[in-house]
């Protein structure tokens, strides 16, 4: 491992809309890079300008923290921030990741977010966010804390090829369920599941029924992006060493996508599969509304129930608007309760739509959403 200190200007990633997967406005980058070396990763693109060797190479930002303090402050602020879960974790690089350990960039972002009384959404594949569990638990009272784990399987056999630097999945599982005994909601990011290799009913099935075992709130699951460039030619360097039979299957599903998105008929298939394992084992395939109804502004309430009521429909193979209303509500400044006689003037909202966003703003809750359950 490299280590290159560096300064940011800004920390603070403000997104355009709210984040549905992590019902998320906001999240950050404490390090630039990441050594957990995780062979998928698609942190490794050229996309994302991330200098050095992905994998070995890891810049700290050493002064995040106290930007962050600044991003934060309330007073002198043009625009104020929407309340929502604030996400560490993800982007190009794990906020528990090994320098971590010596920067402690992270559990200082957790102790500031703590004193500005913030919800938080942790992702991460190290169990060595158990040493924040004090933080972690003091945020929750005030507010509410989510710690989840990603994986792209439960095997730690397989692990161990394609997430070389990270704790096993059967620590990270234990790690979930000693956060779930602290009263502490968790979820599963089962993603990316690896084509042909842990996308199997038998190996989604065995991940979510571990899931449920430790007790997780919910589940997310996406399938595998390969970009054409470094993370591509990583990926299938290994998989000429360890899988040499697959290339050829792996050339039919990945084409020259922008975004290296495979085949449509492949997500749909491990999509199915997954849909109905969850179903069948009664675990959540979003982050349910419980855990979010009290935080957001009621405008992003709805666009995050919306959304998910068109994923699920999705699932199921099931054209939906939902989607397309809910992006036209992310784009109004005027809250919902003040349209309520004009809902049908929003691009996307039919009378069906209409219900819901009423009942919604009215119960915090849809009962459209939960019979699709």
């Amino acid at each position: 491992m490299t280590i290159q200190e560096i300064k940011a200007k800004s920390v603070l990633l403000k997104h355009g809309k709210i984040d549905s997967w992590f019902v998320s406005r906001y999240g950050m980058n404490l390090y630039r890079g990441c050594t957990h070396n995780c062979v998928y990763c698609d942190g490794r693109s050229e996309r994302y300008r991330v200098e050095g060797v992905f994998g070995e190479n890891v810049a700290p930002k050493t002064n995040a923290v106290e930007i962050l303090r600044k991003e934060l402050k309330p007073i002198g602020r043009r625009t104020k921030l929407k309340p929502s879960f604030i996400i560490l974790g993800g982007g190009v690089g794990d906020s528990y990741q090994p320098a971590e350990a010596k920067y402690q960039l992270t559990r200082r972002a957790l102790a500031l977010l703590c004193e500005y009384k913030w919800p938080v959404h942790i992702l991460t594949k190290s169990t060595l966010v158990e040493r924040d569990i004090d933080l972690i638990k003091r945020i929750n009272q005030q507010n509410r804390a989510i710690v989840s784990f990603s994986f792209s399987s439960t095997n730690d056999a397989v692990s161990a090829v394609f997430e070389p630097h990270v704790p096993s999945p059967s620590e990270r599982l234990r790690t979930l369920a000693a956060f779930k005994k602290e009263g502490i909601a968790c979820g599963m990011f089962l993603l990316p599941v690896i084509p042909f290799i842990t996308d199997t009913l038998e190996m989604i099935a065995e991940a979510l029924r571990k899931a449920r075992d430790s007790g997780v709130d919910f589940v997310v699951f996406g399938g595998m992006t390969l970009k054409t460039g470094r993370q591509k030619d990583y990926f299938c360097k290994v998989l000429n060493e360890k899988y040499p039979a697959l290339v050829a299957r792996y050339g039919e599903i990945y084409n020259e996508n922008e975004w290296g998105q495979a085949a449509d008929a492949y997500y749909s298939s491990i999509n199915s599969i997954f849909n109905q394992t969850a179903k069948t084992l009664k675990l959540p395939r979003r982050m349910p509304p419980v855990l979010y109804r009290d935080i957001l502004w009621e405008n992003d309430l709805v666009v995050v129930i919306l959304e998910q009521i068109d994923y699920f429909l999705r699932l199921e193979g099931k054209r939906s608007s939902f989607g397309y209303a809910a992006y036209a509500i992310s784009k109004l400044q005027t809250p919902l309760s003040a349209m309520k006689n004009r809902l049908r003037e929003i691009k996307g909202v039919g009378e069906a739509t209409e219900r819901i966003i009423l009942e919604i703003l009215e119960t915090k809750g849809s009962t459209y959403y939960n019979s699709l359950q």
